[in-house]
Formats: C-alpha cells, structure tokens, sequence
C-alpha cells in the first residue's frame, strides 16, 4: 500500500510537470519501479494490449474512454502482480482526470479574466462616465470617464453612498432602489458636485443591473456633462422671457406671470392690480446725450423699482421707457395708488451716469381684476389707456396716477391728497394732541386721560380721525403717527409733572403695526429722555392686536408692565379674543367700546354685554372703564353693574393741552 502511496505522489508530480513522451516515459519508469520489472511502458491511445506470453498489461480508463494503457515484461507475473498494475491505472485515471479539469478551470478563468480586462479598457476608452451601485446606492464600480468627470479615482469612489455626488436637497431623499430599477431604466437632467466643488449639469442615464437569475441587485449610471448645452439654453430662455438690457421680464413673460397670479386671486376672490408705468424725459435724454446713457439710465431705473417692490411683485420692462407691474396681494384696489407712488417717489433722486445729473418721473395707469379684465393682456392694455389719460395731466406728469375707470380716479384722487397731506403734517406741525379725561364713577375725580390725534389742515381746517386714521393704517403711515403721539404725549406729561400736577394715566393708542419687540425699548428711551416717571403714562391696545402671535404679545406686555407702564385693552368685545387667554394677558384695564354703551340702558343685549364685560374684568383682577358715556342714564347703569371708570362727551370732550389744564385745575379734581 506505500509503494502505491509512493507512486501516487510520483505520478502527480510527473502529471503537474510533463507533457507528451516524457510524461509516458515517466508512467512507464513508475510502473516498472512498482513491480520490479526491467521493461515497462506506458503506451498512450485506445488500443487494446494484444494478448502475449509475458506480458502483464492494464488499461487507463476516463469516462468509459481508454488513456492509454501499461504493459511490463521481463519475468513471470503472478495475479498480485496483475492487482497492483490496475490500481496503479486507477489512480493514473483520477490524476490525469483532475489534472485535465484543473487545465480546463484555468483556462476558462483565464478567458473570464481576459474579457473583464477587455471590457475594463472598453469602458476606460469610451467619453462616458460609467459606475455601478448597490440597491442600497453604494457605488461598487467607477470608470475612467467618471474619475475625468468628477475627479475622484476609483479608490476613493468605491464604496462611498452615491449621495455624496448629490446638489439638490431634494434628490437627496431618493431611496434605493427606486422603483425604475426594477422595471426598466430612466433618463434625466441632474446636477452634480466634482472634487473640486464645482457644479455642473449632466445628462444620466440609469439602468437596472441585475444578476444571474435576473433579479435586480443595483443600478448602473451613465452619465455625459451637458453643462455648456444648459447654459446655451438658458441663454436662448433668457433672451426669450427677459429684457437684455436692464434683465427684468419681457411682455411675455410678464403676461404668463400675471395669468398664474390672476388664477390665485380668483381661487381667493381676491384683487389684483396691473400698473403701466411710462418714464416722462427719457427721450429727450436718450436723443441728446445718446442710447448709451438712455441704455444705463434704464438699467438703474429698472434697479429702483426692484428694490422698491416685493418679492412677490411681477415688475417687467416692456419696451424703452415702459414699464409694468403686477400686484396680487391688494385688499383694496387704492393700494395700488400708494405703490405708484413709490415708484414715483423713487425716481425723485437724480442719476449719476456719465457726469450728468439725469431726472426723470413717471405717469402711471393703474387696471384692477376682476373688473377691468380678467386676463394680463386686457388688464395691460386697460392700464396703458389709463397712463395716457394720466399724461394729459401736465400740470404735474410726474406725480400722475389714474385708474382706468374714472369712478375709481375720483376717490383715488381724494385719497391721495389726504395720504400726501397727511405725509406733509407729520414733518410741518400740522397734527396735535388733544385730551379726554376719564373719570372714576365713585368719587367723580380725574383719574386718567386719553391722547388723541388731531389734524389741522391748511386748507381744509381740522380733518376728522376717520377720514386719515383708517388710511394712516393702510398706508403703514400709522407707524409715524403713534411714534409722534407717544412722542408728544410723554412731553406734555413731563411739562405737568415738573409743574407739580399730581401724577394721571395718559393713555396713547397703539396700533397692531407698532406692537413690535421695538415697542418695549422705545417707550423706556422715550421715558428716559423726559424725565418722566412711568405711572404717567398707559398704553391702550386694541384686541385684535393680541390675537396673532399669543407668546411674542405677551412677551411684549411683560416687558412693558416691567417698565411700570399700565396697559389697557381698548374696543374689548368687538374682536375674537379667546377668554382662555385673557387671563394671560399683564393688562391693567378692560375697556367697553362705545358700539355697546350707547345702547345702555334701553338695548337689552348692549347691557347684558356690558354687564358680562364689567363682571368678568373685575373676577381677573382689571379695571373696567367704559367710552362713549353721554347720559346720566348710561352712568347710572355702569355704576350699578360695577365699572370702575367712564369717558364720554358727558364728563368732558377732547381738548388742547392748555384747555385741558385750565380746566383740570379749575374744575375737576384729580385722584391723588
């Protein structure tokens, strides 16, 4: 058994090292070796041994095919002999089998090899950017053309999340595999980020890479930068939708904008405006001092009106010195006359270009939806007409607005003059303050007073608060106001306290548009620089002020009530205040508005309003002070039903501030 141990190892040597007749020569020197013979062969071929005298022969047999065979002489053979030959031609069979299956393995490996390698140096060689990814978007392969493209090798791509390539946020929530790579591939436009951090666009191609069995196991990306292509038809867009020169959108453009606002105001039956603006001397400096100063006068001019407008606003220059603008946020259509105004506001400043002082102004047509059209195109022609009737204005071109329906000129108009009147007042002393005290009901003492606005016009005489309030409020002029009340308010409050008056809540109004996180600090540098101690003054806050942001107000009021300023809830009972809330709120005063005092006694439900108001303020703690009291009846009422305080026509009207005085030290006593 050894010395077949020992053959099997010489004949896998000779089968690993020897080809031809060497290799026979070789079986033929182990088999003689075996069996001790002077002569032994191993014949290579299928033919049988023939039968001799002396002659000890076995076949070498694979699959039912014969190998060759061994055949030894030279003494007499015994069966043993003949059993040690056949297995010898066994294992001589099983080593030339497995030797033959190695070959063939390593043959197909190496074919298998020598095509990766060529399809690996076809990939190398084409311009696309090829690689591969897992289902779950690692990348498993990257060719040369990627790392051209991106920069990156192969060594630092693979492996890494295909996400790492990514620019837009919203791909990045892309999950792997998408639903495309199961069932076939996908093209589209995408922008990627090289090494270097530059982004380009380009053109992928995605396709499903599946496995033996057919079944998806990745994705394989092909990718071709069409940046230069993007630009050249970004260029073509822009020349098609913009002005070259000053970049604003064309008629065009401007046209589809308006139609997709003019589809949100619809679905909101809402309003919206079209504004045709036409720039007054532009050809006279476009001929005299020729289109390169025309073309950057334009330029800047069309730079105003963007920084003068919202983001939200559609401005578009239409054509030399026309331009429009598209309004879609209007509650009312006179806003539309305060924008005009603005953009003709901002042409008063001159232009610098080329060592001239350049001016221009504007006449502008103003279109509304739904009335006056329902599409941009009839709106921009409504608001052309109406510009040229505002051009037949020569008194003053550049100050020009008309609507293109005279019904809405003539209260434009009316409107304008009270906002450049009341715009006029603010810088020339024309508003004052004029003061209503408030009373306590038990003890018929002064113990407060209330600042309100007046307007004494040149022309017009005083101009009711109805008439510039509610337009003060639209225009956000409101801001200024209340600034110059609370302004004149503490200063006159600090001339009565350096004259030794005992000290009485002024009240000033605050308007939503000034209850801003300002609000606390400019009344404590207001009180700083008067002098004036805090218990003068009170703030009066209309409900639907507090109803928008519930935390940022009351923060607003804590700082406040911190400053030691009073706070008082004016019109209580008109807005939607929740109740829930009330009780959060650091005020001091509630106070009934006079839509429900005048009613009292005889309206049964303005009593029982006021009664619930009064009855709630005094279970949280507040004062309750009713406006509006004329009668004694009304008096007689709110003192049964428990108010604390009462101001109306019946205990005194507004007066001027040395009205006011005269009459508090002559006629009313103050509540020390």
């Amino acid at each position: 058994m050894s010395d077949i141990a020992a053959c099997s190892a010489a004949i896998c040597q000779a089968v690993l090292t020897l080809r031809g007749d060497a290799l026979h020569a070789e079986l033929g020197r182990i088999a003689g070796g075996l069996l001790a013979v002077p002569e032994a062969t191993f014949i290579a071929g299928s033919g049988p041994a023939a039968a001799q005298d002396g002659l000890l022969a076995a076949q070498v047999w694979q699959n039912g095919s014969s190998l060759g065979r061994y055949e030894l002489r030279g003494r007499a053979f015994a069966d043993a002999d003949q059993h040690q030959l056949d297995a010898l031609a066994t294992l001589t069979a099983t080593l030339l089998q497995m030797h033959g299956l190695a070959q063939r393995t390593t043959h197909a490996y190496a074919q298998v090899e020598a095509q990766l390698a060529h399809q690996s140096q076809i990939l190398d060689q084409i311009h696309e950017s090829v690689l591969t990814t897992d289902r779950l978007g690692y990348i498993t392969s990257w060719n040369r053309g990627a790392e051209q493209l991106f920069g990156y090798s192969a060594v630092e791509a693979v492996g890494r999340h295909i996400l790492f390539l990514y620019v837009d946020e919203a791909e990045e929530g892309t999950d792997f595999p998408d639903a495309f790579a199961e069932q076939g591939g996908r093209m589209m436009e995408v922008r990627r980020r090289k090494k270097s951090g530059e982004i380009f666009w380009a053109s992928l191609s995605l396709s499903p890479l599946r496995d033996l069995e057919d079944n998806p196991v990745g994705l394989i990306a092909y990718l071709t930068d069409i940046t230069e292509r993007k630009l050249a038809e970004d260029r073509l867009h822009h020349l098609a939708y913009y002005q070259e020169l000053t970049g604003l959108p064309n008629r065009t453009l401007f046209a589809r904008l308006v139609d997709q606002g003019l589809m949100s105001a619809q679905r909101n039956e809402g309003t919206a405006c079209v504004l045709y603006v036409d720039l007054n001397r532009f050809k006279l400096i476009n001929g005299t001092l020729g289109r390169t100063v025309g073309d950057e006068l334009l330029r800047q001019v069309a730079q105003r009106f963007r920084s003068t407008l919202r983001d939200e606003d559609v401005v578009s220059h239409l054509a030399a010195d026309e331009f429009a603008i598209g309004l879609f946020d209007v509650r009312q259509h006179f806003e539309a006359t305060t924008v005009a105004q603005k953009l003709q506001a901002v042409l008063e400043a001159p232009f610098q270009i080329a060592g001239h002082d350049l001016r221009v102004g504007a006449s502008i047509g103003i279109s509304v939806y739904p009335q006056d059209g329902a599409d941009a195109e009839t709106l921009l022609r409504m608001a052309d007409i109406a510009m040229q009737r505002a051009k037949e204005r020569v008194e003053n071109p550049d100050h020009s607005v008309a609507f293109y329906r005279l019904d809405m000129n003539e209260g434009m108009q009316q409107r304008m003059q009270i906002e450049t009147g009341l715009r006029h007042a603010l810088g020339h002393g024309e508003l004052l303050l004029h003061y209503q005290p408030k009373f306590e009901i038990a003890s018929s003492r002064l113990v407060g007073a209330e600042a309100l606005v007046r307007w004494m016009h040149q022309q017009r005489g005083m101009v009711p608060p109805s008439e510039f309030i509610p337009l003060a409020e639209t225009t956000g002029l409101i801001v200024q106001v209340g600034e110059w009340v609370l302004e004149q308010a503490c200063a006159q409050a600090a001339i009565w306290q350096r004259a030794g008056l005992p000290p009485f809540r002024l009240a000033v109004n605050v308007s939503a548009r000034e209850f801003t996180s300002s609000l606390p600090g400019r009344v404590a540098d207001t009180l700083r620089r008067y002098r004036l101690e805090a218990s003068w003054l009170e703030l009066e806050i209309t409900e639907s002020t507090l109803m928008h942001d519930i935390d940022y107000v009351i923060g607003i009021m804590d700082r406040i009530s911190a400053l030691g300023v009073a706070l008082s809830l004016d019109d209580f009972g008109t807005g939607y205040s929740s109740l829930s809330y009330l009780k959060r709120f650091p005020i001091d005063t509630l106070k009934i508005d006079r839509s429900f005092t005048m009613g009292i006694p005889l309206d049964v439900s303005d009593c029982a309003i006021a009664s619930t108001i009064i009855s709630m303020g005094r279970k949280l703690g507040h004062r309750v002070i009713a406006e509006g009291v004329e009668t004694l009846e009304q008096t007689e009422f709110l003192r049964q039903a428990g108010c604390d305080e009462v101001q109306g026509y019946l205990y005194g009207k507004p007066l001027p501030a040395y009205e006011f005085e005269k009459a508090l030290r002559e006629n009313w006593l103050l509540v020390a």
